[in-house]
């Protein structure tokens, strides 16, 4: 039997069904906000799996051309692998309901979410954060939630939540929130330099606005709920948990003076060894032994913190790891950037293309559309000093590469005053920690070497939290041990001005608004300090673009004329690539952008394009070609694709035998004597001078 609830979020409602699809799922439902609708299904497995120290959760969200009723672009008329939307969407679902899965649970979990109905108003991905909540609350999988997922977007000054497509065409912040009763627990988003205060509230405005949802899901659990799996810990016996923090303590505490990433895990793997050998513990307890070390060395790293606000690698709360930065180290980028903070490392170059190597994307809302500023994030496993084969972009990379491109996308310039395709490239040769907001810095400096006009440096710094009770430190530049270990991951990115690009994650219920606006204020000032930095080295763009980079002039002619410098099946654009070596792009309104690698080929190009669109004018002279010959006269183009007729009378002195006099191919000075009612010209070569 189908059961439905609702909920308000902002101007609409929200539907969530249970019971009608998927009923072999142990959790499925139907969210609906107006013609959209996400189906989301939760299954676990029976048996744990075992030798892993995480939750096995696995989520994937799927859009199909269907759903919005289009049949899928390309040469494959059907769904292939994930896009990168699907991906980013994938991924705020996974990352506010991994944490509400308990410590030691290790049932594999999986989610699904397949949009079966999308409208050019609302979009599923909000929707789907909500179902995977709802149907992991119905159902026997151990969940801590329930959570929801909503969309604010300041509109004209006004916050709104869940707004229209339309609607956030005109945002100037735009923020996918998901939260529970008492917190915000993810973050993802962006906005056009806007102030901490205004983020903050726009935080907790979508806070307030989920409510509604979980009151709903609560609603739901109680109608159709089934109890929950009971499963094993990962607790040890308390004899050896009392060994384990008398033996390691100490070595611990010592470990953490060791700046060296690679140095310090050695260490405290060594010492754990040391432990199992001189106890001789059984091989059946050293796995969890070990996920309870991690979790002594957790304890200890944040109880240093908090009383002696002492880090990992000695530095305070606030304090920034060294940087350095070398802009142009190697020649044929068209521009390039190495950014080091500490030990995190991003080369990052920055090329120049045609419009024609625009990427095309795909979307519900707004079909295909050309994307002009592209920002790939690689990761390879030499970066952290692993022994494994660089495989393809996973999703990690993708959604690092999303954050910092969204930092980035704000300040590059519209495309008339710059008519460059842009494609920026992170490669992280090292990593500890924050290797994304390394990734904005580099693709910065890369821009601005290559000659990118942005207005300003855009920075970006990675936020975390210690918090027990009432006691709680901010950390700023935080380490990979202190993402893992901390209560809080936020990533900032922005400009002097205000915050482009903001990603969070809360491992802890109740974070308290003080709390996130002291955050905000500490990332701000640690985001103007590597701005400085940054403009140190390079402190405004490159007049020029790189000598390698392609030459590109954009003009406009009248819109009715580009058919024909496209000419027919594409003849004339296809002949100015293969025999001038110019690519020619034409868009809406008239605009040409002309590319290559030489000056002179594309001032021959606008010449030819010139002629291709210029009208015949009576009385003009003209030099043309004879390309046909009759008794009665020659047939004459004087324009491309423009021909007229010299008639046999209209012909200097007296000629008996036309075919005798003119070839085809040949040559001459005609003048425009008028044009008929058809457009054909009337021409004569009686007493011409050479045109000035």
């Amino acid at each position: 039997m189908m059961e439905r609830v609702s909920a308000r979020v902002g101007e609409t409602e929200v539907i969530i069904e249970r019971g009608e699809y998927a009923k072999l799922a142990d959790g499925a439902v139907v969210v609906r906000q107006g013609d959209t609708a996400v189906l989301v299904t939760a299954v676990m497995s029976e048996e744990p799996l075992q030798g892993i120290d995480f939750v096995p959760l696995s989520v994937d969200y799927r859009e199909q051309s269907s759903a919005w009723g289009k049949i899928p672009g390309g040469f494959a008329k059907r769904e292939g692998k994930p896009t990168d939307r699907e991906i980013l969407v994938s991924r705020v679902i996974d990352r506010p309901i991994r944490p509400m899965l308990p410590e030691g649970f290790f049932h594999e979990v999986v989610i699904t979410a397949l949009t079966l109905s999308a409208d050019d108003r609302y979009d599923p991905d909000v929707l789907a954060i909500t179902g995977a909540s709802t149907a992991l609350h119905l159902s026997r999988v151990p969940f801590e939630g329930p959570i929801a997922g909503v969309r604010v977007c300041r509109v004209d000054g006004r916050f709104l939540a869940n707004p229209t497509y339309e609607e956030r065409q005109r945002a100037d912040l735009e923020l996918v929130i998901a939260g529970s009763k008492d917190a915000i627990v993810m973050v993802e988003g962006g906005a056009k330099e806007v102030e901490e205060d205004t983020l903050a509230e726009a935080l907790y405005f979508g806070l307030e606005a989920l409510q509604d949802l979980l009151k709903a899901q609560e609603e739901l659990r109680s109608r159709v709920g089934v109890q929950k799996v009971e499963f094993e810990g990962m607790e040890l016996p308390e004899e050896l948990q009392i060994r384990l923090e008398e033996f390691c303590t100490e070595g611990i505490l010592r470990s953490f003076g060791i700046e060296d990433k690679r140095e310090r895990k050695t260490y405290q793997s060594n010492l754990l060894k040391e432990f199992i050998e001189t106890h001789q513990i059984p091989e059946e307890l050293q796995f969890k032994l070990g996920y309870n070390y991690k979790k002594l060395i957790s304890k200890l790293m944040r109880k240093r913190i908090l009383e002696e606000g002492l880090r990992i690698d000695g530095r305070g709360p606030k304090d920034i790891r060294p940087i350095s930065i070398q802009v142009h180290p190697f020649e044929r980028p068209h521009g390039s950037a190495v950014f080091t903070r500490g030990q995190t490392q991003a080369f990052a170059t920055a090329t120049l293309g045609s419009p024609e190597e625009a990427q095309l994307v795909e979307s519900i809302y707004e079909g295909e559309t050309f994307k002009r500023f592209m920002l790939h994030y690689n990761f390879p496993p030499f970066s952290t000093g692993e022994a494994k084969p660089w495989g393809p972009p996973r999703r990690r990379e993708i959604g690092h590469g999303a954050l910092a491109e969204r930092a980035i996308e704000p300040l590059i310039p519209p495309e008339a005053d710059f008519p460059y395709i842009i494609r920026v490239v992170s490669n992280i040769l090292e990593s500890n920690g924050s290797t994304s907001m390394a990734t904005v810095c580099a693709g910065s400096l890369a821009l601005f070497d290559a000659g990118v006009p942005l207005k300003r440096h855009v920075a970006g710094i990675a936020m975390g939290l210690i918090m027990e009770g009432e006691k709680y430190v901010v950390l700023s530049d935080i380490l990979g041990d202190e993402d893992q270990l901390g209560d809080m991951d936020f990533k900032v990115a922005g400009t002097e001005v205000g915050i482009t690009s903001v990603q969070m994650d809360i491992k802890i219920k109740g974070l308290r608004k003080d709390i996130m606006k002291s955050a905000l204020q500490q990332a701000r000032e640690g985001r103007l300090y590597i701005l400085q930095k940054m403009k140190e080295v390079l402190p405004e763009p490159r007049k020029e673009v790189s000598p390698y980079a392609p030459k590109i002039e954009v003009i406009t002619i009248p819109e009715d004329k580009a058919l024909v410098v496209i000419g027919p099946g594409g003849r004339n654009v296809k002949e100015f690539r293969d025999k001038m070596g110019v690519s020619v792009w034409v868009h809406e309104g008239g605009r040409v952008s002309l590319t290559s690698n030489s000056k002179e080929a594309i001032e021959e190009v606008k010449r030819a394009i010139q002629n291709l669109i210029a009208e015949v004018e009576v009385g003009k002279v003209y030099r043309g070609k004879v390309t046909r010959v009759e008794p009665y006269g020659v047939f004459v183009e004087i324009l491309p694709g423009k021909v007229g007729l010299l008639h046999v009378s209209k012909m200097e002195g007296y000629i008996k035998d036309v075919r005798a006099r003119f070839s085809v191919g040949d040559e001459l000075l005609v003048k425009v004597l008028e044009i008929d009612e058809q457009g054909r010209a009337k021409l004569t070569n009686m007493g011409i001078k050479e045109p000035a």
